[in-house]
């Protein structure tokens, strides 16, 4: 693995952690350094790190706070 590699994953908590519950993906990272972008992906996805997930999130607040005044 490029060194490159391991210094952005052990940079990034939410790869690193992606990583140990997913230790399969090394042998791709190992094959492929570029793999590291849908691994990304993938953690940003579990971890519900994506712009959507906040905005939804971010939606669903607002909707509790006019649940909570229109009581």
């Amino acid at each position: 693995m490029e060194l490159y590699t391991i210094n952005y994953i052990k940079s990034n908590p939410y790869i690193y952690n992606y990583l140990r519950e997913n230790s399969f993906h090394y042998k791709e990272l190992n094959r492929d350094g570029s793999y590291i972008s849908k691994i990304e992906e993938l953690a940003k996805e579990k971890y519900k790190l994506r712009f959507t997930d906040k905005l939804d999130r971010v939606s669903s607040y607002i909707n509790l706070i006019f649940s909570l005044i229109d009581k």
